[in-house]
């Protein structure tokens, strides 16, 4: 059994400049964009409610476009029942997978990016969803 849920709404940017970015999408949203740490490079994060999904910006070489990222505890447990669903294997990038969908949209299998999944996400046995 694993555990897997909706975690991030990510903006890729194919932009100069990431903060710039950040700064309108913050303005748009309404919501703060937290402070860069040292190791944030290419990416920034707009406050959001432990609740909610992450909104992240992703300083990017390919065209601009939104996609989403789903957190699980044992990403390849999610990635072959995602392929299960018809999704297929794009690549493996630093700690992560991409994959896409059948209907061609790009997404990240990523680890827990919130803490534990135990109470706050789906459980999954053989593919099938457990409460």
């Amino acid at each position: 059994m694993h555990r897997s849920r909706f975690c991030a709404l990510v903006i890729d940017c194919k932009v100069d400049d990431i903060d710039a970015a950040a700064t309108f999408w913050s303005r748009a949203f309404g919501r703060p964009a937290l402070p860069p740490s040292a190791d944030s490079g290419n990416y920034r994060e707009l406050s959001t409610q432990q609740d909610e999904p992450m909104i992240l910006l992703q300083k990017v070489d390919h065209e601009s476009r939104v996609h989403l990222d789903i957190e699980a505890d044992d990403l390849e447990a999610e990635v072959k029942r995602l392929e299960a669903l018809g999704a297929k294997r794009i690549a493996f990038v630093k700690r992560w997978w991409v994959l896409e969908a059948p209907t061609g949209h790009r997404f990240c299998v990523v680890r827990p990016q919130r803490g534990p999944l135990e109470s706050r996400a789906n459980s999954w046995d053989d593919g099938a969803a457990t409460p």
